[in-house]
């Protein structure tokens, strides 16, 4: 039963990464990131509301006048984790951005384990949770800065900076994104010491998440309606979000007709969502804040690496390299070691 828990944090580790890459086709019909998250969002609550009554749960709703109440905000950290990444990934570009999520996400989880905070039970510091977490960062570290750049289909016209594309090897354009380093010299506003902060409070908000809904289950007994109440949170806080730039008129108003000509399979990333919010919060409990972190981390960036090396769900093509072999080593090598021990 333990090996299947593990494997259920794989899982939904590689869940995220099909989820990341299948909204990519909702903003591209909604038009603005925060109306595509909107939707994604109520679509994820009304398929937890349908299987809550399907399965019989939905009266565990009576229960949550009786709650303490910072039990019902975890679905607080989605919204934050979406509006961060819109900010910082223009900023710090999406190399940067990446690794200070998971550096939060990490260093969040082993807080909670450590000193047993909201509820988890209390793990004793070991050179071996010490050095998976080391590995574990290191790999997403190696990763990251090993991938090649994306290869996509060559520009039939200029370039928008009005010079041509230039095809790569079998007829491939190579597309280069900005070097973080450069991206972090163009911050403002909050200054780069302040973004870098927004970027990893926004990743240890998922694993604070996860310990607020395994508080909630506790109070009502049913996990899917416990993920119910997490995405109504999280649906009303984006919601907000939206109708507030909607009115400052700081975001475009959402399409909606271009949703019919969108693939299928754009709309899986609520079912996804729904899965890894579930599958966190019930896993938590069970084996520890890190371990389920460094699991799905490693699902995550397995599941990119094949997305990236096939091009699948219409991205671009980015081939496996042998860095990112070892960064995936790296990762698979830490969670074994944070587990172990």
């Amino acid at each position: 039963m333990h090996a299947l828990f593990l494997a259920s944090a794989l899982l939904v580790g590689c869940l995220l990464a099909v989820q990341a890459s299948v909204n990519l086709q909702l903003n591209k019909a909604v038009g603005t990131p925060y109306g595509a998250s909107t939707l994604q969002l109520s679509v994820a609550t009304a398929l937890l509301a349908l299987l809550a009554v399907a399965a019989g749960a939905i009266g565990a709703v009576r229960l949550v006048p009786g709650v303490p109440f910072w039990h019902l905000l975890g679905g607080l950290a989605s919204p934050l984790y979406i509006t961060s990444g819109i900010l910082l990934f223009p900023r710090l570009g999406a190399l940067a951005a990446a690794g200070l999520f998971v550096t939060g996400q990490m260093f969040a989880s082993l807080g909670l384990d450590l000193f047993g905070l909201l509820g988890i039970a209390r793990k004793p510091l070991s050179v071996g949770i010490a050095l998976g977490a080391l590995a574990v960062l290191a790999g997403i570290t190696v990763v990251i800065r090993g991938q090649r750049p994306a290869q996509t289909p060559p520009s039939a016209g200029p370039a928008p900076g009005g010079a041509p594309g230039t095809p790569g090897r079998a007829g491939t354009a190579t597309v280069t994104a900005p070097a973080a380093t450069a991206a972090v010299r163009r911050t403002g506003g909050l200054g780069q010491g302040g973004w870098i902060l927004l970027g990893i409070v926004a990743g240890a908000v998922l694993p604070v998440q996860g310990a607020v809904n395994a508080a909630l289950r506790k109070d009502i007994h049913q996990p899917v309606t416990t993920a119910m109440i997490s995405f109504m949170a999280a649906t009303i806080t984006i919601a907000v979000v939206l109708a507030v730039l909607l009115a400052t008129r700081r975001t475009p108003r959402p399409r909606f007709a271009p949703l019919r000509t969108m693939p299928w399979w754009g709309w899986l990333g609520g079912a996804c969502a729904a899965a890894y919010v579930t599958a966190t919060f019930t896993l938590i409990p069970t084996i520890g804040a890190a371990t389920t972190v460094a699991l799905t981390v490693t699902g995550q960036q397995a599941a990119s690496a094949v997305i990236d090396n096939y091009g699948l769900l219409r991205l671009p093509r980015r081939p496996l390299t042998a860095p990112r072999l070892t960064g995936l080593a790296l990762l698979i090598a830490g969670s074994v070691l944070v587990q172990l021990t």
